[in-house]
């Protein structure tokens, strides 16, 4: 039951603190950026990329109570990084920002009508995805999980023989897809796989349904997950 905790580890535009988990071996090299943390081990999850979706928050908030009872290395988690947006029940963050548009992806362009999908005066504009970016800097995760909630499916952007992905599909039920069926410039995806090789899995759960189930559905998959990238001898 090894794991550091930063509650304020990064802030909002309004000061809202985001906070990060992760196994305590990575703890130095979170709080000291100067350091050389270990390359392609790291397993990212992420929930509340958008506010409106609190079936990945739920999620991302009971993988993080079961990781907390195990002693697993090479995880890092962001229970909400849309902090604001989660608040207020909006997919953008408090910028009007969608975050997942906002990553400075070869793809990214700006979308001049700022409505639910409008990707900010610039890539990577926002603290909330800045943040990620930090991260993803200094680590190179071997894998990043963001969850979110639309149409049930696994979206992996990545090799399609990764077992992680068949682990969640076996879990859930769901489908793996190689995207969510219509363009998302600016995306974690399209930053983390098209352009870093990062492989970049998003768990899409049905919008609306009983969150006492989402944990359920996916607990053994994302179990398998976590336990397979611990014992790795990457």
């Amino acid at each position: 039951m090894s794991f550091f905790k930063l509650k304020n580890w990064k802030q909002t535009a309004l000061n809202s603190d985001i906070e990060l988990y992760g196994s305590s071996e990575l703890q130095s090299y979170v709080e000291n950026p100067h350091l050389n943390a270990p390359q392609n081990k790291v397993l990212l999850l992420i929930g509340g990329v958008h506010g409106d979706e609190p079936e990945g928050v739920v999620l991302a908030e009971h993988c993080l109570e079961w990781l907390k009872g195990q002693n697993l290395q090479n995880w890092l988690l962001i229970p909400c990084l849309n902090v604001d947006g989660y608040k207020n029940n909006k997919r953008t963050n408090s910028q009007g920002v969608d975050l997942n548009r906002n990553f400075p992806s070869k793809n990214w362009v700006h979308s001049p009508n700022q409505d639910r999908y409008y990707s900010g005066s610039s890539p990577g504009s926002e603290k909330e995805t800045q943040a990620v970016i930090d991260l993803i800097n200094a680590f190179q995760p071997r894998l990043i999980i963001h969850c979110h909630s639309w149409k049930p499916c696994i979206v992996l952007s990545g090799p399609e023989d990764m077992k992680e992905a068949q682990y969640l599909s076996e879990s859930s039920g769901y489908e793996v897809v190689p995207d969510i069926g219509y363009p998302t410039p600016g995306s974690l995806s399209s930053y983390g796989w098209i352009d870093q090789k990062i492989p970049i899995i998003c768990t899409e759960e049905q919008e609306h349904s009983d969150l006492s189930q989402t944990w359920p559905r996916f607990a053994s998959g994302l179990k398998k997950v976590f336990q397979d990238n611990s014992d790795t001898d990457f």
